[in-house]
């Protein structure tokens, strides 16, 4: 098995409006019209929100059939905060999150401690969430049973 996957993904813009295709899968990233954009698609922000969730995903799932853990769904909650000057070109200002909040209801019949468990491992392992850790952005991260 090769060990190095190469992604690639390509964009088309119109105004603030992108569309991206990533394999045979089209995804439209916009901005509101507040912003100038149409609104056809969420934001990169939000993508990048959705594309955590989705790789938290994921993970749990691989993880989970490695330590045998009985999971049966997992919601997520994740809000991040943005001070805007940094997008706007304040030097003094990073212009991406500065914080991210992560509270997942996980569907097990499994306690708490094994929830633990997986959350840690999941969050080491989810490549989006250490690539936002690695930014030094601070995550806040609860996994609870639903």
């Amino acid at each position: 098995m090769e060990n190095i996957i190469n992604f690639h993904v390509t964009g088309s813009s119109k105004g603030l409006q992108t569309i991206t295709k990533a394999g045979k899968h089209t995804l439209t990233i916009d901005e509101p019209p507040v912003m100038g954009g149409q609104d056809s698609g969420p934001n990169p922000l939000q993508t990048l929100l959705s594309a955590l969730s989705g790789c938290e995903n994921i993970v749990a799932n691989v993880v989970a059939k490695e330590m045998e853990f009985d999971l049966q769904g997992i919601e997520f909650d994740i809000k991040a905060v943005l001070d805007r000057r940094g997008f706007m070109g304040d030097p003094n200002v990073k212009p991406y999150f500065q914080s991210v909040t992560i509270a997942a209801t996980v569907k097990t019949s499994e306690p708490q401690q094994r929830i633990n468990e997986l959350q840690r491992i999941t969050d080491s392992r989810c490549p989006i969430y250490a690539t936002l850790e690695a930014a030094g952005i601070p995550i806040e991260t609860k996994w609870s049973k639903a």
